[in-house]
């Protein structure tokens, strides 16, 4: 008997999974100023994000959560303004991306449900 073969929502789910941190605490980027994506994550288009404009911060994450590896969700991802982002931020990035997130952190689904109230 074969093993059953994952489907490609399992396998984009595995990607992702590996390059989460082991906590949200370890997400130490900057929550100021701004930020240069290096060429690995960001190959064409825009690389320069400012924090403080509300539409170039969730650009930045969302490039970073779809194309960064691990060392790239620490160095430019901040826990804090990951948390206040979180309950805008999940609609719009995929739904692996999401799941893999929510499932390990369950402190962004908190965030979601405390907005929600």
């Amino acid at each position: 008997m074969t093993a059953p073969v994952p489907n490609a929502f399992e396998l984009l789910c595995a990607r992702y999974a590996k390059r989460l941190p082991a906590r949200l605490e370890d997400l130490t980027g900057p929550a100021r100023g701004a930020v240069d994506l290096p060429l690995h994550v960001v190959w064409s288009g825009r690389r320069s994000y400012g924090l403080e404009q509300p539409r170039s911060r969730m650009s930045l994450y969302r490039t970073v959560l779809a194309e960064g590896q691990r060392q790239d969700l620490i160095d430019f991802l901040n826990r804090d303004l990951l948390l206040a982002q979180w309950p805008v931020l999940r609609t719009l990035i995929s739904r692996p991306i999401r799941d893999v997130w929510e499932a390990a952190f369950p402190e962004l689904i908190t965030a979601t449900t405390a907005v929600d109230v």
